[in-house]
């Protein structure tokens, strides 16, 4: 347990101390954000200030999982760092598309194609290695079982699962970019997210099928692979958001920007998927399901009456129009998230108390 503190005070800390640093270096260079003129008018003050802060989560929670290893000589295990990997393949992704918008002076980055082609090989690269190198109880990292609290029905095969593990990175993804519009808002309701995770990756590991021996109901353990180690990971990234969220808060000194919203994307779907939570997390992560979906609606609805169903997507950006301040919108849709969070939390429990 104490590789779970320590991962998390590491996060916190290098974000603390180390955005302000990243904060001096990108407006020395100028790497300001872009912002679009149909957007709230409210937002074209926002313009240069320094984006693709998600470099400085980013590489606080790869340190902080390497350093979390080393400190208390604990293993390394494969779920953890194919979390990593995705996280940080997404993040490349997302600074690619960061750098050219800044280059360039646009609102559009990589060109679609070139943006879901870089995901595409992160997506299908983790989908695949995480079907491979079981352990010694032939325990891989992902399961070609759908999954809510656990595994449950028959397998889809490995093809069909490394579409279903793409769905989930892209939704994922794109959810947490369309969230990533306020001052803090997807930051804030990431920790939560995260936070979860780790309690999730702490009961597992408690009630795993590893410990069957010793549990008093083994019919009610988790097959998951390393789940103690999924905890480490998503306490960094915890801590690491935590202590961006100082910087990041309204008013935004520094703009995650695409490498940030898309690492926490991939972070949150590799989580779900190596812990056996796929479908649970439409529910942990509802905010950003709900987002994602009023995007959706809007589009739709235009397309087929011509009519737009709110002022303006996403979410977010129809209650500032209707006069709600950017604070208190980022504020309730935080109250929001946190309960997704605990409604999760209680299903998640409910379903282990379930097969007791």
């Amino acid at each position: 347990m104490r590789q779970i503190l320590f991962a998390g005070v590491i996060g916190l800390f290098l974000t603390l101390v180390g955005t302000p640093l990243l904060i001096k270096l990108l407006a020395r260079k100028g790497y300001g954000q872009f912002i679009r003129d149909d957007g709230p008018r409210e937002h074209h003050s926002k313009r240069g200030t320094p984006t693709m802060g998600g470099i400085a989560f980013i590489l606080a929670t790869l340190i902080a999982y390497f350093l979390t290893k080393i400190i208390t000589g604990g293993e390394f295990t494969l779920s953890g760092l194919l979390v990593l990997f995705l996280m940080a393949g997404m993040g490349l992704v997302g600074f690619l598309d960061d750098y050219i918008k800044i280059v360039k002076q646009r609102s559009l980055g990589l060109r679609a194609k070139a943006k879901m082609a870089g995901q595409l090989i992160v997506g299908i690269g983790f989908a695949v290695l995480a079907l491979n190198w079981p352990d010694n109880r032939n325990q891989t990292p992902a399961s070609t079982k759908l999954s809510f609290v656990t595994d449950f029905g028959w397998s889809i095969g490995p093809v069909l699962f490394v579409v279903w593990a793409l769905f989930m990175i892209l939704a994922m993804s794109n959810g947490v970019n369309l969230t990533d519009g306020l001052d803090g808002l997807a930051t804030g309701a990431s920790v939560m997210v995260f936070g979860a995770y780790t309690f999730i990756g702490v009961w597992q590991y408690q009630e795993s099928c590893a410990n069957a021996n010793t549990l008093t109901n083994p019919e009610a353990c988790f097959e998951v692979r390393d789940p103690l180690d999924l905890a480490v990971v998503a306490s960094a990234l915890m801590g690491a958001c935590f202590g961006f969220l100082w910087w990041n808060t309204s008013p935004a000194k520094i703009f995650m920007g695409d490498t940030g919203s898309l690492a926490l994307g991939g972070a949150l779907a590799g989580l779900a998927i190596c812990s056996r939570t796929e479908l649970l997390i439409a529910l942990l992560g509802g905010l950003f399901v709900l987002i994602t979906m009023s995007v959706v609606i809007q589009v739709g609805s235009f397309k087929l009456t011509g009519k737009r169903v709110f002022k303006m997507a996403p979410l977010q950006h129809h209650f500032e129009l209707k006069g709600w301040s950017e604070v208190l919108v980022v504020v309730r849709f935080w109250i929001i998230q946190g309960m997704c969070v605990i409604v999760g939390l209680g299903l998640f429990y409910a379903g282990w108390a379930a097969t007791k």
